[in-house]
């Protein structure tokens, strides 16, 4: 009976090997080589005015939900804080120094080893699931390179690097824009995805009370990203 169950166990384990590798050989696309030129960083330029930068600037706070609700936020932009909450947690971020982050569970105040703990989660949590809200910002942050692609429509794209900074240095997105800038998709090359290339919606804009541009949902295949009840506001 074990030695049944286990070449059954092997089975399975070899059926979603080949079909993990057929699904890698049709949509695994190689990162691109753009060129790194005034015509990149002008490209993003064009890319942050269609989208109202100063508006997004001048934005104090943004609140949004992820992981199908399950993590909420709102974040501080001026005193650089984030209040993060998810299950029974709740999580005061200081991301100019952590160490002054405060922490609780179920309203009980948490300190020591699980506090480092929590507060280590928060950030991970946020740097991931802000990026999603906020990514069309980040592409001249510290770290960032910018390159152009041209394709052979006329058309270009915009690929930015992350060097450093975030959780997974190294990462890449293809900005696909309109012909003003805006951004409709991206493609990403990251690694925490094994299939180069996945393509990602930004085409479900809102307009916020500060005016800011910031997307309600993704789509990524059949799967959505609802951000929740976003806002931005002074």
């Amino acid at each position: 009976m074990i030695k049944k169950i286990g070449k059954i166990l092997l089975g399975v384990l070899l059926l979603l090997f080949t079909l993990g590798a057929i699904l890698y050989a049709i949509y695994n696309e190689p990162l691109p080589t753009g060129i790194k030129s005034q015509n990149a960083d002008d490209l993003a330029m064009k890319m942050l005015t269609s989208l109202n930068y100063k508006a997004y600037k001048d934005t104090r706070f943004l609140e949004w939900s992820f992981a199908n609700g399950k993590h909420h936020y709102r974040w501080d932009k001026q005193a650089n804080t984030v209040n993060v909450r998810w299950n029974e947690v709740e999580v005061d971020l200081d991301l100019n120094s952590s160490s002054r982050s405060r922490v609780s569970k179920a309203k009980v105040s948490i300190e020591g080893a699980e506090k480092q703990k929590l507060i280590k989660k928060g950030i991970s949590f946020f740097n991931n699931d802000s990026f999603w809200l906020v990514a069309p910002y980040k592409i001249f942050d510290s770290g960032t390179e910018r390159s152009i692609l041209s394709l052979e429509d006329g058309t270009q794209e915009l690929l930015v690097t992350y060097t450093s900074g975030g959780d997974t240095p190294g990462d890449s997105y293809l900005w696909k824009l309109q012909p003003n800038g805006f951004p409709i998709s991206f493609k990403m090359w990251v690694s925490i995805i094994p299939i180069g290339g996945i393509e990602a919606s930004w085409d479900e804009w809102q307009v916020t009370e500060s005016g800011a541009f910031l997307p309600s949902k993704h789509s990524i295949g059949p799967i959505t990203l609802d951000m929740g009840d976003v806002r931005g506001y002074r």
